[in-house]
C-alpha cells in the first residue's frame, strides 16, 4: 500500500518528492516494505526525510534493511556489553587485510544507521547515542588492532618484547570527545599510540619495538582511515601525540613521559584531561595515564590555567570570526566549546586535589560542580541543558549527511529538517530557542572567564595609572615617585619605595618565566593601589612582599591574585590585621584559594561539620596513597586553622571559642590519622586480638591528650602533649592475619607510625609537634602503655606533678570500651585521699623550682604565662584544688579547661565564689592578651607594671591556697 504523502502537512514540496522516489525504490527492491505497518510505514519516511545518509543506506541495502528492522534491534537501547559480545563474534573468521576493512566498513555503516534511526524518531536519548558512537569506535578500534597484532607477530619479525622477555602490545588513548565516551554522529578520532619498553622483536628478522609498532600504528590508521568503496571507519586525527605531526608516530612510556615533563605545554594538560585506554593493553595504558597525573593535574589549586584556556578560546573565536563561524554549534560565542572550557577549567585548577574532578566525560564533572558548590545551581541547570540542545542538534545536522560538520545549515529545506527531527514546528521557534541557550552559555563563560585586571581602563584612572607607571619604573629611584607613594597614602613612601625595588631585584623576581612576569606585572598595580587604602600600608606592603617573594616561582598563585579580586582583598585584610598570618600565608601559599569565599573563610565548622569536611576531603583522594593522605591532613589543618585565625581576627569568635575550634580541628586529625595507621598496619598483619576466659576480645587503643589539647586550650602554635594505651592483655595477644605480629609490636608499630605521620616534615609541611614525655616513666618508657601498666604506674610510681597533669588528661581517640575505661581510672586516681600538707608542699616546690629557672632580659618584665602571678600559678592552683578535693567532689574531674574548672570548684563551695570568678576572669584576660601577642608574632612579655593588679591578686591567690592555707 502506498502512503499518502498529502498527509504529511508542512513539509517541504522537494522533501516529499525525494521521499516518493525513495520509498517507491525501496519498495520495488523489496516488496516486503509495501506491506508494512502504518506506524511502521511513517517511521521509515520520517527517517528518510531526516536524513540522506539513512536514506542511502535503505535504498542501497533493502535486504539489510528488512533484516534489521525484523530483528527488533531498532526498538532496543543499545547496549555496551551486548555490542561488544557481538562484535567479538563478527571477526574471528577475518583471514586477510582486505577483508577486515570491509567488514570495518560493513559493521561501522549499519551500527551508525541503527543509531540515525533511534535517534532521529526520539527513541534514545542524547546519552545512548554518545555512548553508542563511543562503543563503536572503541570496538572497532579494538577489533582492527587485534586482528593486525596477531598479523604482524606472525611474520619474521615475532612479538615485541621488553627486558624481561614480556610480550608488549600497542596502547591506544582516545582524546577529545572519544576519550570522554561522547564521540559526535560523524567525527574523527583524536588518538596516541603508546608501548610500554623499548626492546626488539623476537623473530628471525628480529626489529626494534619502535619500528614495530610505528608500523603496526600505520596499518591501524590505513583499515580505520582510507576511503573505499565501502566508505571509511573513522577519520584518525594523530596530531595531539607528543611532538605532533613531526613527533614518532608510536612512543615509549619513558619517552612520553620525558616528553611531558620537559616540553608539555597548557593545551596538552587540557587535551590529557580526556585521555582514555580505548585499545591494546588496557592495563599497561592505565599505567601511562597514572604516571600523568602529575602533569595534567597540580597539587595546588592551578587558577594559572584561567589565563591559558582564555587565550585559548580567544584564539579559537578570532579563527571562528576569521571563517563568519557565528553559526557554529561547537566554536561559536555560546557554543559547546565554551561549556567544555568552563568544565575543564574547574578540573584543572581542582583535579590535583579531587580525584572526582577526573574524569573524561563532560557532564558527570559539570553536576559535580554543582554538588560541590564551585558553580551555583542555576548555572549547572542552564548549561547541562544547554550542551544537551547543542549536542543533540549538532548529531541531527552530522546525520543528515554522515558528515562532520558543526555549522547550522543554509538551505531552507536543512533547516526544516533539523528543526522538524527536534520536534518544533518551524525554524523561527527551533532558532529562538538555540540562541538562548547560547546567550546563557555565554554569559556564564565571560562571568567564569573574566578578566578583573582588564574590566578597567588602567589609562583612564589616574591612580591605577600611577602605579603601573611607578611599578614598570622601579629600577629608577626619583623624588616623583617617593612622593606619589606619600600622596597615595604610604605613611614612609621612601621605605617603601625601597622595599619594593628590593623584591624587583630578588632572585626568585629576576628569574621568573616570561607568562611569571607578565603575570606579576598584572598583579602589581592592582595590589599597590589596594594597599594604599589600610593602616600602616608600608608594614603591610613589607608582609606581603615577603608573600610575594615566596610564592613567584608558582606562577599559579599569581594568577589566582591577579584573576580573583576578592582574594587579594581578603588577603590584605588578613594580613594588615596579624603579622602571624601574613607569616602564616607565607608558609602556606596554597591556602590563598580559602580567600576566595568570605562566607566560608569566616564561618569556621563546628566539631561535627569538621568531621564531615575531612570525610569528604578523602573522598576526593586515591586511596592508598598515604603521601597524599599525610598532605591532606597537613593542607586540612592549615586551612580549618586559617579560617579560625580569620574569624578570630574580625572578632567573630572569642578566645575560648578560638580554643575550642582549634581544639576540634586537632581531635578530628588524631581520629583520621589513626584510622590511617590501623588500617595500613591490619591490612598487612591482621586486627589485634587476646584471649581471656576462654573469649577472644578485640584488642583497643585510645590517644590521650595532655596539657592544652587535653584542656581545650589549644593555640595557633600549641604542640600535642600526647599518651598511647592499649588493653591488650591474657593469654594469645597476636594479631589475627596471615602475617601475624604480637600486640606488643603491632602496638608499638602503631605509636611509632602515628607520631611519624603527625610530625614529619612533608612538602605541605607539619601537622603538630608531638610531646611524649608524659607517659609512664617518660622518655625510658614505652611509647604505647597498656592500661594494666599505666594504671599501676599511676597508683604506685607516679609523682605528684603527673597527677596534676592528669587533671587535664581526656582520651580523644580510639576505642570507645577503652575510653570510659580511662576515664574510670583517672577518676580513681584523681579521687584518691591525699595527705593535703605534703600535696601542698610538693606542688608549691614544683612552682617554686619553675620560678627560679625562668630568665628575663629586664628583671621588671613580666612573663604572662611563666612570671609569678601569670597563667602557670593559676594553672597550678587549679591542679592543687583538684587534687586536694576531689575525694569529696568527684564532680570535679568532669572538666578539663583551667576555666569551667574554676566554675565546678564555685559550685562545689571549695573556696569564695567571687574570688575564684575573679581568678577566671583574670586568667581570661591574660589568655586573651597572650593570644594578640601571639596574632601579632610578639613576645608574650610585657612591661612589669602591666597587668599590676591581675598579677598582685593571683599572688594572693597563690599565697592564701599554697603558704596559709
Amino acid at each position: 500500500m502506498s502512503p499518502d504523502f498529502d498527509t504529511y502537512v508542512g513539509w517541504p514540496p522537494a522533501v516529499k518528492e525525494r521521499i516518493e522516489q525513495q520509498w517507491a525504490s525501496l519498495s520495488a527492491d523489496a516488496p516486503f516494505f509495501a506491506s508494512v505497518s502504518d506506524e511502521a510505514r511513517d517511521q521509515i519516511l520520517r527517517v528518510l526525510a531526516h536524513s540522506e545518509f539513512a536514506a542511502r543506506y535503505c535504498t542501497r541495502n533493502p535486504s539489510l534493511f528488512k533484516s534489521i528492522l525484523q530483528s527488533g534491534r531498532l526498538d532496543k537501547k543499545h547496549g555496551s556489553d551486548i555490542f561488544n559480545s557481538r562484535l567479538s563474534q563478527i571477526f574471528t573468521d577475518i583471514v586477510g587485510e582486505a577483508e577486515l576493512m570491509q567488514c570495518l566498513r560493513r559493521i561501522r555503516n549499519e551500527e551508525m544507521f541503527c543509531m540515525a534511526w533511534r535517534d532521529l524518531l526520539g527513541l534514545a536519548d542524547l546519552d545512548e547515542t554518545l555512548l553508542a558512537a563511543s562503543d563503536l569506535a572503541d570496538g572497532l578500534t579494538g577489533q582492527a588492532l587485534d586482528w593486525l597484532y596477531r598479523n604482524q607477530c606472525a611474520k619474521s619479525a615475532g612479538t615485541p618484547r621488553d627486558d624481561t622477555g614480556q610480550a608488549l602490545q600497542l596502547v591506544v588513548l582516545g582524546l577529545g570527545k572519544l576519550g570522554g565516551r561522547e564521540l559526535n554522529f560523524s567525527s574523527d578520532i583524536d588518538l596516541i599510540f603508546a608501548f610500554a619498553s623499548r626492546g626488539n622483536t623476537d623473530g628471525v628478522r628480529p626489529i626494534s619495538n619502535e619500528a614495530f609498532f610505528k608500523l603496526l600504528g600505520q596499518r591501524l590508521i590505513k583499515v580505520l582511515n582510507s576511503n573505499t568503496a565501502d566508505g571509511f571507519v573513522f577519520r584518525v586525527d594523530m596530531r595531539l601525540r607528543p611532538f605532533g605531526d613531526s613527533g614518532a608516530l608510536a612512543t615509549s612510556f619513558d619517552a612520553m613521559e620525558g616528553y611531558y615533563q620537559s616540553h608539555g605545554r597548557e593545551w596538552e594538560r587540557y587535551a590529557l584531561i580526556k585521555a582514555r585506554v580505548i585499545a591494546g593493553d588496557k592495563l599497561a595504558g592505565e599505567t601511562l595515564l597514572s604516571s600523568l597525573q602529575g602533569f595534567i593535574y597540580r597539587r595546588y589549586l592551578d587558577y594559572g590555567a584561567i589565563e591559558s584556556l582564555r587565550e585559548m578560546k580567544a584564539l579559537i573565536s578570532r579563527e571562528a570570526a576569521r571563517k563568519n563561524h557565528g553559526d557554529h554549534l561547537k566554536l561559536g560565542p555560546g557554543g559547546i566549546r565554551e561549556i567544555e572550557f568552563i568544565t575543564q577549567l574547574f578540573q584543572l585548577i581542582h583535579g590535583g586535589r579531587d580525584r572526582h574532578m577526573r574524569r573524561s566525560s563532560l557532564q558527570p564533572v559539570l553536576k559535580y560542580l554543582g554538588e560541590r558548590e564551585l558553580l551555583p545551581e542555576h548555572a549547572v541547570e542552564e548549561l547541562e541543558a544547554a550542551y544537551r540542545f547543542l549536542r543533540q542538534a549538532e548529531n541531527h545536522v552530522q546525520m543528515m549527511d554522515d558528515r562532520q560538520v558543526h555549522v547550522l545549515p543554509v538551505k531552507a529545506q536543512d533547516r526544516w529538517r533539523l528543526a522538524a527531527s527536534l520536534g518544533y514546528e518551524d525554524w523561527k521557534a527551533f532558532y529562538s530557542d538555540i540562541e538562548q541557550h547560547r546567550q546563557r552559555v555565554n554569559g556564564h563563560f565571560q562571568q567564569v572567564f573574566a578578566a578583573p585586571q582588564l574590566e578597567e581602563d588602567v589609562s583612564a584612572n589616574t591612580r591605577q595609572a600611577g602605579f603601573t607607571t611607578l611599578w614598570q619604573s622601579i629600577a629608577d629611584e626619583s623624588q616623583e615617585q617617593t612622593d606619589f607613594l606619600g600622596e597615595a597614602g604610604y605613611a614612609e613612601p621612601e621605605a617603601s619605595f625601597k622595599a619594593l625595588q628590593s623584591f624587583a631585584e630578588d632572585r626568585h623576581i629576576l628569574t621568573l618565566s616570561e607568562q611569571g612576569r607578565r603575570r606579576l606585572d598584572q598583579l602589581m598595580p592592582l595590589l599597590l593601589s589596594a594597599v594604599s587604602e589600610v593602616d600602616d600600608a608600608g608594614q603591610v606592603l613589607q608582609r606581603l612582599l615577603n608573600l610575594l617573594t615566596g610564592i613567584a616561582g608558582r606562577v599559579a598563585y599569581l594568577s589566582l591574585l591577579g584573576e580573583q579580586p576578592m582574594v587579594l582583598s581578603q588577603l590584605i585584610r588578613l594580613c594588615a590585621a596579624s603579622t602571624w598570618l601574613a607569616e602564616y600565608l607565607a608558609k602556606h601559599p596554597i591556602l590563598l584559594d580559602e580567600l576566595i569565599d568570605p562566607n566560608v573563610l569566616y564561618a569556621p565548622p563546628d566539631r561535627e561539620h569538621l568531621e564531615a569536611e575531612l570525610v569528604r576531603e578523602f573522598t576526593r583522594l586515591d586511596r592508598d596513597d598515604q603521601e597524599q593522605a599525610m598532605d591532606r591532613l597537613r593542607y586540612f589543618k592549615q586551612a580549618q586553622t586559617l579560617r579560625v585565625a580569620a574569624a578570630d581576627i574580625v572578632g567573630a569568635l572569642p578566645v575560648t571559642k578560638v580554643s575550642d575550634h582549634l581544639t576540634w580541628i586537632a581531635e578530628v586529625i588524631l581520629e583520621k590519622a589513626l584510622e590511617i595507621v590501623w588500617k595500613m598496619l591490619a591490612a598487612r598483619h591482621g586486627e589485634p586480638e587476646y584471649q581471656r576466659d576462654g573469649e577472644v576480645y578485640p584488642a583497643q587503643f585510645i590517644i590521650v591528650a595532655y596539657g592544652k589539647l587535653g584542656g581545650m586550650e589549644l593555640g595557633y602554635g600549641s604542640d600535642l602533649d600526647l599518651v598511647f594505651i592499649h588493653d591488650s592483655r591474657g593469654s594469645a595477644q597476636i594479631t589475627n592475619g596471615q602475617k601475624s605480629i604480637a600486640n606488643a609490636v603491632f602496638f608499638a608499630r602503631l605509636g611509632q607510625r602515628m607520631i611519624n605521620l603527625l610530625s614529619a616534615l612533608t612538602p605541605a609541611g607539619e601537622l603538630y609537634e608531638i610531646d611524649m614525655r608524659l607517659r609512664p616513666s617518660g622518655r625510658s618508657g614505652l611509647m604505647v602503655t597498656s592500661m594494666e601498666a599505666f594504671d599501676k604506674y599511676q597508683r604506685d610510681n607516679a609523682w605528684v606533678w603527673e597527677h596534676q597533669a592528669l587533671v587535664r588528661a581526656r582520651a580523644v581517640a580510639g576505642g570507645r570500651g577503652l575510653r570510659e575505661r580511662f576515664v574510670q581510672v583517672r577518676r580513681e586516681i584523681l579521687c584518691r585521699k591525699r595527705d593535703r600538707n605534703g600535696l601542698k608542699k610538693e606542688v608549691r616546690d614544683m612552682r617554686e623550682k619553675m620560678w627560679g629557672e625562668l630568665k628575663l632580659a629586664n628583671k621588671g618584665d613580666f612573663n604572662l604565662k611563666k612570671s609569678p602571678g601569670g597563667i602557670t600559678d593559676i594553672e597550678f592552683m587549679v591542679q592543687y584544688l583538684v587534687l586536694k578535693w576531689a575525694a569529696k567532689h568527684p564532680e570535679l574531674c568532669e572538666r578539663f579547661d583551667n576555666i569551667r574548672i574554676l566554675e565546678s570548684l564555685a559550685q562545689a563551695g571549695v573556696g569564695t565564689a567571687k574570688i575564684l570568678q575573679h581568678l577566671a576572669d583574670v586568667y581570661q584576660r591574660m589568655r586573651d592578651e597572650i593570644h594578640r601577642c601571639l596574632l601579632k608574632d610578639a613576645p608574650i612579655v610585657v612591661e612589669g607594671n602591666t597587668f599590676a593588679k591581675e598579677r598582685e591578686f593571683v599572688q594572693q591567690c597563690w599565697q592564701g591556697f599554697l603558704i596559709n592555707g
